[in-house]
């Protein structure tokens, strides 16, 4: 498969996400520049004492203590970090284009250099405001003004009164160029998708910097509605907690808590029994716009489990193989549940069609088929599987043998014992809120484990040292993933084991199978499809649109920045000409 899927291309954009420096270590930067001009032209005598320090230093130190200010008047939020990283690079700006050419010898229109420096200060200001905190432009240009126009203003003491009128035509020009540049990267997005580039933008920060939500506007604005089946098993023991595993067709993703990212806690929180969320066959194009569509679902999963029809036999556990496919599947009353994985090759998300298909195929056996993808083998983000590819085939291949090999084998009757136990590891290190939960299934004398992590995909040594270290204690098992995106942030790259080492995650494993073990009780089993309707989400290939989308438009900003740029120098040097 090509590696140029939407995941891959949602995550080469994280190569853009910088964190900002402390401020004191911008500040320092603004005022060693400042020293350094004025060290310099002590000894050549082109540029006046001090200026360095008054024209340069002291517009870029206001500007750190009236940024933050001025934005919040505006009911918007930028660090203090960000405000001193703002002006030490308008400052590092201003010195290079102000100074550089003094180095060629070309002292004469020093006034011009310093006027152009200032004036770029002030569009970059403007754009790099609206992206960072308010987009809209209008109320960007106070916040911008700082650092420009303070510089503006000391300079004129050493240039003249004329210079005022200089520095404020080539500020008029600047702001000019940013609003062409805005215009370009705005129009896009707010053609294919009515959206605003830079005010995503500002969600997208808003987001990683105090969890907000209202990233959650944007994915409804391009999201559509969709009815999708999923398969629900309801476990029903003497004297013990009910158990449900479920398999949404739904993707809990895209990024920490946004839209379906915490899926598997919203599910599990939202039911007294303990809730089993395992990964079935859908990609980033079933990503929930908004975590608030989880309420659907469950309401759709209670509504399915009302009045079941429990039954008291199972079968035992078996797998099959096909190429590079293995599945673990068993049946349980009238239902059949299918774990696959391709370990030790990646394993990466299934197109939906796959699932349906396989469902529809246990469909003339079984009245109910959960079929799970382990989600448990990353080595690299990966592009997902889609019907007709190599892997898809292979997947169908073994899946038509185990519904065959299980057909009528429901016929023991059978105990399951649960374990559900959080983990001393956080998000960041590949471990999602619910922790790890394990799921024991006891018939015929055969013990079938299912071990379930919170977490998005596996590093491709866990999921053997768990299975070794879990012989003995079970006949049959197999190591799934929640895909949870609650992990992530940016990169789809936090597989559970890699920040983590397996040494330290495999005694755990082993913990919730023991309790699960310790749990067995006599148990009945009960299948439905829970009929999830008008659940919105972001929509077919709309996630590969809107990165192929943003990735163009980079490609373009590099030249489309420089024909802005060389525009407002041509337009500066004919402003000097005139006013000079």
């Amino acid at each position: 498969m090509s590696d140029q899927g939407s995941d891959v291309k949602m995550a080469g954009l994280s190569r853009y996400i910088f964190t900002a420096p402390s401020w004191p270590r911008s500040c320092a930067i603004i005022i060693f520049l400042g020293l350094l001009i004025d060290a310099t032209s002590s000894r050549s005598g082109i540029i006046a004492p001090f200026f360095g320090t008054l024209a340069f230093s002291v517009p870029g130190l206001l500007a750190t203590l009236l940024t933050k200010p001025l934005i919040r008047s505006r009911r918007k939020v930028i660090t203090w970090k960000r405000s001193a990283l703002l002006a030490a690079a308008g400052t590092v700006i201003a010195v290079i284009v102000s100074v550089l050419p003094l180095v060629f010898l070309m002292v004469e229109p020093f006034p011009l250099y310093f006027a152009i420096g200032m004036g770029l200060v002030f569009g970059i200001r403007m754009l790099v405001i609206a992206a960072i905190a308010d987009y809209r432009l209008s109320h960007v240009v106070l916040p911008a003004l700082p650092q420009s126009a303070f510089g503006v203003v000391i300079a004129s003491y050493f240039f003249g009164p004329g210079f005022l009128a200089l520095g404020a035509v080539l500020h008029l020009v600047f702001g000019f160029g940013c609003l062409l540049f805005v215009w370009y990267i705005e129009r896009p997005l707010n053609k294919a998708f009515n959206i605003s580039a830079l005010n995503f933008i500002n969600t997208f920060i808003e987001h990683m910097t105090d969890g907000s939500k209202s990233m959650e506007d944007f994915f409804r604005e391009i999201g559509e509605e969709v009815t999708l089946p999923q398969a629900v098993i309801g476990f029903r023991r003497q004297g013990r907690r009910t158990v449900i595993f479920t398999v949404p067709n739904v993707h809990p993703g895209p990024m920490g808590e946004i839209g379906g990212g915490n899926l598997t806690k919203n599910l599990h929180d939202a039911f007294s029994e303990e809730v089993f969320t395992a990964h079935g066959c859908s990609t980033h194009d079933f990503n929930l716009v908004s975590e608030s569509e989880a309420e659907k679902i469950v309401g759709a999963i209670a509504a399915s489990l009302q009045n079941p029809a429990y039954g008291g036999v199972a079968g035992k556990s078996r797998r099959v193989r096909r190429g590079s496919v293995e599945i673990l599947c068993q049946p349980i009353g009238d239902a059949l549940l299918m774990v696959a994985t391709r370990w030790p090759g990646k394993t990466e998300d299934l197109d939906f069609g796959i699932g349906t298909t396989i469902m529809a195929e246990a469909h003339c056996h079984f009245r109910e088929c959960a079929f799970v993808d382990a989600h448990n083998c990353m080595a690299d983000v990966a592009s997902p599987v889609h019907l007709g590819s190599a892997e898809a085939n292979e997947y169908l291949e073994a899946a038509m043998e185990g519904i065959r090999s299980c057909a009528g084998g429901a016929t023991l009757p059978f105990r399951v014992g649960a374990a559900h136990l959080p983990l001393p590891f956080s998000r960041e290190e590949g471990i999602g809120d619910i922790g790890v939960q394990a799921l024991v299934i006891e018939t015929g004398g055969q013990r079938t484990g299912y071990v379930l992590f919170d977490g998005n995909n596996m590093d491709r040594a866990l999921r053997p040292a768990i299975i070794e270290a879990l012989n003995g204690l079970v006949d049959e098992c197999e190591v799934m993933t929640s895909d949870s995106h609650v992990v992530n942030t940016i990169s789809g790259k936090n597989p559970v084991g890699l920040k983590v080492p397996p040494e330290k995650i495999v005694p755990h494993a082993v913990e919730a199978v023991k309790a699960a073990i310790a749990d067995l009780a006599p148990a009945e089993a009960a299948s439905a499809t829970a009929c999830c309707r008008n659940i919105m989400v972001f929509g077919s290939n709309r996630i590969s649109e809107l990165a192929s989308t943003v990735n163009a438009m980079l490609v373009f900003i590099p030249v489309i920045s420089l024909g802005i740029l060389l525009l407002a120098m041509f337009l500066s040097v004919v402003a000097y000409l005139v006013i000079g």
